[in-house]
């Protein structure tokens, strides 16, 4: 009988933990090449926005990053859904993110009859940024603090007004979850984006607006505008004399979250590049500048973590839609 030489324990152990650890190469190769081609980026909204702005911002540092052109696709149309539904549809590869956030978290409940569920075909990357709106009024407005408004605009019922980007939109939301939180009762003048909303508001056609910060700083720097106070739970860099309004509704915020998602099924080891990658945009300071002027500040986080924040927001829209009964156009 041949006597066979069998390892040392240590050898065999090695030879065991080196087995053990093939199955977990491909993977790591995988992510070290991805890309290798170029990628979309599919926006929402129209070019020229923050949301485009943003999007542009982070596809150009992807792109340095990792070595291939990081394509911006603005699909405009039912409040960013029909942008979500192409990427929804598209192939779990990589190459077919959404800039995604508050207006997918509004979308789900606003919606009746959307082709996909936002939550479960989503694959949350990573979250970019968070940006106030601002509660501007027109200088003959009597209100110049929000306890004033409040007093004004319950003394007021259904006497003061308030312009929106349309109905769902973030502009909107604000409002109504304004006038849930206050007691308030404020009719909702909804317009076909923001600028034409803003030029009434310095006309004095209409008397407020909830704006997102970039297209009315100007106007209140200037003094066509008198801001109250700022819509998230922290003070804003952009406007930091400003108080919030939950310093005065605890609890209040309608803040604008933007990230990133891909369709569910993507590959782990491509969104935690991903998520790697935003996360070191955030950090620096270029970045944290151009997003200082859109009114923005970074929120990095793990994608699991940005995964329960748009839950959270969806959840908490969804409450507001419902209780303000609000129906898409």
């Amino acid at each position: 009988m041949t006597n066979l030489k069998l390892p040392h324990r240590r050898q065999f152990l090695q030879l065991a933990t080196g087995a053990a650890a093939l199955p977990a190469l491909p993977r790591i190769a995988r992510a070290q090449t991805y890309p290798t081609q170029p990628v979309r980026i599919v926006v929402g909204f129209a070019p020229g926005g923050a949301a485009d702005i943003i999007a542009r911002l982070m596809g150009q540092w992807l792109s340095e990053r990792l070595g291939q052109p990081f394509i911006i696709e603005n699909r405009g149309g039912a409040a960013g859904s029909l942008a979500t539904e192409a990427v929804v549809r598209g192939p779990p590869d990589g190459y077919s993110l959404l800039l995604c956030g508050s207006p997918d978290a509004i979308n789900a409940t606003l919606y009746d009859k959307l082709n996909f569920n936002f939550i479960r075909d989503i694959a949350p990357i990573a979250s970019i940024a968070r940006g106030p709106n601002v509660l501007v009024v027109h200088p003959s407005f009597p209100a110049k603090t929000i306890p004033e408004f409040i007093t004004h605009a319950k003394a007021n019922p259904g006497k003061v007004d308030f312009a929106s980007a349309g109905i769902g939109s973030v502009s909107h939301m604000a409002g109504e979850l304004f006038k849930a939180m206050a007691g308030v009762n404020m009719v909702h003048v909804p317009y076909r984006g923001l600028a034409p909303a803003l030029t009434d508001l310095l006309g004095g056609q209409v008397q407020t607006i909830f704006s997102t910060t970039p297209p009315s700083i100007a106007h209140i720097r200037a003094g066509k505008l008198r801001a109250l106070a700022v819509t998230s739970t922290m003070r804003s860099e952009a406007l930091p004399d400003l108080p919030t309004i939950g310093d005065f509704l605890p609890g209040y915020e309608a803040s604008l979250l933007t990230g990133l998602g891909a369709p569910r099924n993507t590959r782990a080891d491509i969104v935690e590049r991903l998520n790697k990658e935003i996360n070191a945009a955030l950090a620096d300071p270029g970045i944290k500048a151009r997003l200082a002027d859109l009114g923005n500040e970074p929120v990095a986080m793990a994608s699991a973590d940005f995964g329960k924040l748009l839950a959270d927001e969806t959840d908490k829209w969804a409450k507001v839609v419902k209780f303000a009964g609000i129906k898409a156009e």
